[in-house]
């Protein structure tokens, strides 16, 4: 390795040694050490809220000037060429995904910098006209205070720099815990974070150990001076995380689980449909919680559909070490992961679904070879529980109004797909879908610039756009009377 890695806790603007010793991070590809991490105590991370508490009666009165310069350079530091390449490395590494998605990781994650670098000098507020004489109204926008945030480790870069970015802009300080799987990606941000001169105690990365992670996560709920939570993650963290934030009355934010329909109508171009469907579900070995979990085809499609995209499978996936050229698909990024992939096959096959296509040449114990399954039910747990790997399960559907039903039959509403080229069922189905997020003739809708979020199980607030800033603000009615 051509450079050295980070493996302390960033707290105050100093590099320390938490207190409960250190901490395995592997290689999920061939299964080896990467580093021993620092594992932050409760205690540990108290004096990161501490330190965030402090620096945030300072930074909430920078000006957006002050704020914006900082953004962009971080954004700077990110896109450098060594930079980049060292951050996409260790994101591969302990990740497992393809040297060639982490560095278009890399560069979304700077884009956020950017962004809110400009957003933040357009927090404006109203003036508001009233029926009575002698007062006047106005609105202003103030940062919220210390952010708490829970980073994944599927995009440990992309997710980190979205709540950073956004929370920074508002004027809010943060204290991130990030995935226990992938915490080095963090810490070589938080290298970023002093060279770019972030103020001590503005960012705070606190990892700790899988052991630890639950008191970790009560600490940041149960504390007074931490006023928002930023989570991504499972639902049922989730869920836990909303039910333990009811005492301190929080502000949280969000971004769940997801059970994504990808539907394909009798109109669709299945050209595109190939092509699309290979880009949505095989990035990032099918972790992601926008992969597509359920391909609804339409009958007349079915088995046109099915062996155009065995096809490409075969042709076009490659399992290996995402840092060696040519390889498509990394592993999944532990074994239980693995383990709840592979059950969540058994079990479809076990209720009659028919596997039509298994990958061979497994390169490790972690890799899952891409699979497809027909004949699956809505009923089957396959169909209702995220996969997270690549897995694909389909179901076929005769008409418009059967499938918009079978999409919508789930706990969970983060995104959908379908391609179709017939305007009208464009508008019906997109209006129809009880999702947060709609993407139509297309497999690539996150980007900056737009709001990320889903509805129902899915989560709360949106990430990224003008409404980004919005989980890190609130609104103070100013009344004059003159």
């Amino acid at each position: 390795m051509a450079f050295p890695l980070e493996t302390r806790a960033y707290i105050n603007g100093k590099w320390v040694e938490g207190q409960g010793g250190r901490f395995p991070v592997m290689n999920p590809a061939i299964g080896e050490q990467i580093a021993m991490v620092t594992d932050c105590t409760p205690h540990d991370v108290q004096t990161a809220i501490d330190a965030a508490s402090v620096a945030y009666k300072t930074w909430k009165k920078s000006t957006v000037k002050e704020r914006s310069t900082i953004l962009l350079k971080i954004h700077k530091l990110m896109l450098e060429e060594k930079m980049r390449d060292e951050l996409a490395t260790i994101n591969t590494m302990e990740m497992g995904k393809t040297k060639e998605g982490a560095y278009g990781e890399t560069g979304f994650a700077a884009s956020f910098f950017e962004w809110f670098a400009e957003e933040t000098r357009r927090q404006y507020g109203e003036t508001i006209p009233v029926p009575a004489h002698g007062k006047r109204f106005i609105t202003v926008k103030q940062p919220v205070g210390v952010v708490a945030m829970i980073s994944p480790w599927n995009f440990p870069i992309s997710m980190l720099g979205r709540k950073v970015s956004a929370a920074l802009a508002a004027g809010c300080t943060c204290v991130l815990k990030p995935a226990e799987d992938t915490p080095l990606t963090a810490l070589a941000f938080a290298k970023i974070c002093e060279k770019a001169g972030v103020p001590p105690g503005v960012v705070n990365v606190v990892p700790c150990s899988r052991d630890r992670v639950q008191e970790v996560g009560a600490l940041l709920c149960d504390s007074h001076e931490v006023q928002v939570l930023s989570f991504t993650g499972s639902t049922v963290v989730g869920k836990w995380l909303y039910s333990r934030c009811g005492n301190t009355v929080k502000k949280l934010s969000l971004e769940l689980g997801g059970d994504a329909p990808f539907i394909i109508f009798p109109s669709a171009d299945l050209n595109k449909v190939i092509k699309g469907a290979m880009a949505a579900k095989f990035r990032n070995c099918g972790q992601a919680c926008i992969s597509p979990n359920r391909f609804f085809v339409h009958e007349s499609l079915h088995d046109e559909f099915v062996n155009r995209f065995v096809a490409a499978m075969e042709n076009e996936v490659k399992l290996g070490n995402g840092l060696l050229p040519g390889v498509t698909l990394g592993p999944l990024i532990n074994q239980k992961q693995h383990d709840r992939c592979a059950g969540l096959v058994r079990s479809a096959v076990s209720a009659g679904a028919k596997m039509v296509y298994q990958g061979k040449d497994v390169p490790g114990p972690l890799f899952y070879p891409p699979t497809l399954l027909t004949g699956v039910t809505t009923d089957n747990p396959i169909a209702q529980d995220e996969i997270f790997g690549p897995v694909i399960a389909i179901i076929k559907f005769k008409t418009e109004e059967d499938v918009v039903k079978m999409a919508n039959d789930t706990e969970r509403g983060l995104a959908g797909y379908f391609y179709s080229e017939d305007v009208s069922q464009i508008w019906r189905v997109a209006e129809g879908m009880e999702v947060g997020m709609v993407s139509v003739n297309e497999p690539f809708f996150s980007t900056c610039e737009v709001p990320f979020g889903g509805v129902k199980l899915s989560g709360l607030g949106k990430e990224g756009s003008m409404h980004g800033l919005d989980e890190y603000t609130h609104i103070k009615l100013i009344c004059f009377g003159i």
